[in-house]
């Protein structure tokens, strides 16, 4: 199995990239966030003629999650109290006894902010939905753009981004507590290349000079987590034409 999670920043202007990418790396699931599309505008019937089922929960202009898969989803659930009910910023579905929970943490703004005490209480209201499914799902994935760079070789200088949004303590205590409730961040149990990034500023030539973060994340159960073979991160797409700020983040999975 070929786990996907990429943050579109608006699927209307990215559709291309990700029919195009699917059609080249033919994953089994992929976890797209911030699709800013009303479900009423959602592209089933493109998604659909490129071979993927569709799930989906999204609002105009803001957040929204999608979750593409070549098998059909059970167990659908995008109305979560307290994590996407208002705000379309989580989806989960089970796919041939997989448990995969897609997710748009809340962004934070800054430190301090009304809206940074707003993504620490939806991290702690996290941990505790994702604790209640792993006793349901043994084998279970969060996936997702987390908005948050876990450790310092996460960051291109933690020196500048430290106790900035993104890479604050109580953000990493946060990511921290979901680990604690029985995941494994899979990037980061296999070996990889330093300066492993999946998000750059567009302004001031970030990607050009390398300058990200890696806020992007595949977490597993133990269970899944013990069949990964691999875990990369796709940066092809960021060099396209009006590309997302994001790329691809891909686990794959023996016997699953």
């Amino acid at each position: 199995m070929k786990l996907v999670t990429w943050n579109v920043n608006s699927l209307r202007v990215r559709l291309d990239h990700v029919l195009e990418w699917v059609s080249v790396n033919k994953p089994d699931i992929v976890g797209l966030q911030e699709t800013k599309l009303a479900d009423a505008d959602f592209p089933v019937e493109a998604i659909g003629q490129a071979g993927y089922r569709v799930i989906y929960a999204g609002e105009k202009t803001y957040n929204g999650v999608a979750t593409l898969s070549l098998k059909p989803a059970s167990d659908v659930c995008s109305d979560t109290p307290g994590l996407g009910d208002e705000q379309k910023r989580i989806i989960a579905a089970t796919y041939g006894g997989i448990r995969v929970i897609n997710v748009y943490v809340p962004n934070g703004q800054q430190v301090g902010s009304d809206k940074y005490a707003f993504k620490l209480q939806w991290l702690e209201r996290l941990a505790a939905y994702v604790a209640d499914e792993l006793r349901c799902y043994p084998a279970l994935a969060l996936i997702g753009d987390f908005n948050i760079a876990p450790e310092d070789r996460d960051v291109h200088d933690p020196t500048l981004w430290q106790d900035s949004v993104l890479f604050s303590e109580q953000e990493r205590r946060g990511f921290r507590a979901l680990l604690e409730v029985g995941l494994v961040d899979v990037f980061r149990k296999f070996e990889q290349p330093l300066k492993s990034f999946t998000w750059w500023d567009y302004r001031a030539g970030a990607f050009r000079r390398d300058l990200g973060l890696r806020i992007d994340h595949i977490l597993c159960s133990q269970a899944l987590c013990a069949e990964a073979v691999s875990s990369t991160i796709d940066k092809t797409p960021r060099g396209w034409q009006r590309p997302s700020d994001h790329v691809p983040v891909i686990a794959q999975f023996k016997g699953v």
